[in-house]
């Protein structure tokens, strides 16, 4: 079966293997030293001032930037599941909360948040997703934070990354906090979250707040190669070896290419068959496309062509299908799933298959990749 869902994905064989070795206690050198490395190459990933790592899912990640880097009251951007979900965060800590709400193919605009923060002067940090994966949308984040920084640059940033990190270069220059999750394009088991973090976000952060995501106990202790509570050491290890992978592999620029380049090729070859790609700003991360027929091309690929992709959540359920486009993915894999997808619509008898698809999805692909 290809796992093609966009969170978990594929953990490589080679990741497998390296996370199969002894445990290692989390308060030794040995480890420490596997930590120090993880660290510096998480440096070159997210571009930030600092970087520290949670064993958490990346729900943790959110929860730990809000209630450190936010004061007084949050804007979050709602334009899908987990943009709803910082605004719960903030709502169960007792946090003021105001929030911009959006159809889920629909991007936050830069105009409506400048507006929102006219209208409620108490608002000191902004959350939004950098790709919301609940339609597969890419927000204008670093437009956004750098007019915001423009007028209130004491506010705080925090970019939910979860979907991005590993997949584009981000643009850092106006975020304060980058999240991400194990799970995504770092090609991980869950269950360990990255935070990015500025300068002005560390300073914001002071004492800390909370127990167990006290983001100044975690700066102090990871600053020395260990973490103020028991480390995901499996997840760790792993993290190491799938960073030096990509090095290995060509870089992060490598990655980013052909990660692009698949999300063109597979979109376009979908629509070259008819479908719909539902995000008006698609991410990179997935191809979403909605359809009438979406949950019987979900359980058609599944079952007859061993494909597993994502559906849809709340009002979307049963009306679109998600396609992961995050990680190292071998391009033949991506070429069988526009395949499988013609193939569906076929039995569907919604067009006679042609191949059209397989050849629409090389010809992008490869055109993208010669640029």
């Amino acid at each position: 079966m290809l796992l093609f869902t966009p969170g978990p994905t594929p953990v490589p064989e080679s990741i497998r293997l390296a996370m199969a070795e002894p445990t290692l206690h989390h308060r030794t050198p040995e480890f420490e030293a596997i930590f120090e490395e993880t660290r510096k190459e998480l440096f070159k990933l997210f571009n930030t001032d600092e970087v520290i790592m949670l064993a958490t899912s990346g729900t943790g990640a959110m929860e730990a930037a809000v209630i450190n880097l936010c004061h007084t009251t949050l804007l979050n951007i709602n334009a899908g599941k987990f943009g709803e979900r910082f605004g719960k965060i903030a709502k169960a800590h007792g946090l003021g909360s105001v929030e911009l709400k959006y159809e889920w193919d629909t991007p936050a605009s830069v105009e409506d948040v400048l507006k929102a923060l006219k209208k409620t002067p108490s608002i000191d940090a902004i959350a939004i997703q950098i790709s919301e994966s609940a339609g597969g949308l890419r927000h204008p984040v670093e437009e956004i934070a750098k007019a915001v920084k423009a007028v209130r640059p004491e506010i705080m940033i925090i970019a939910d990354g979860i979907t991005a990190i590993g997949v584009e270069k981000i643009d850092v220059s106006h975020l304060d906090a980058v999240l991400a999750g194990s799970q995504k394009a770092l090609m991980l088991p869950p269950g360990l979250a990255i935070l990015g973090l500025s300068n002005a976000a560390i300073a914001k952060v002071g004492e800390g707040k909370g127990y167990y995501l006290n983001l100044a106990s975690e700066i102090k202790n990871q600053k020395k190669n260990t973490t103020a509570y028991t480390a995901a050491t499996t997840l760790t290890i792993g993290l190491g070896a799938i960073l030096k992978e990509i090095a290995n592999d060509g870089g992060l620029e490598k990655l980013y290419t052909e990660t692009a380049a698949r999300a063109v090729a597979t979109r376009g070859a979908l629509e070259a068959i008819g479908l719909h790609s539902y995000p008006s700003s698609p991410a990179k991360s997935m191809t979403t496309i909605d359809d009438e027929n979406a949950s019987e091309i979900h359980t058609i690929l599944k079952n007859d062509y061993e494909v597993n992709v994502a559906g849809g959540q709340d009002h979307l359920k049963g009306k679109i299908f998600r396609i992961n486009q995050m990680g190292l993915i071998k391009i033949y894999e991506s070429a069988w799933v526009v395949n499988a997808v013609e193939l569906a619509l076929a039995k569907l008898d919604r067009r006679v298959y042609d191949g059209r698809a397989n050849k629409v999805f090389n010809e992008l692909y490869f055109a993208e990749m010669a640029k």
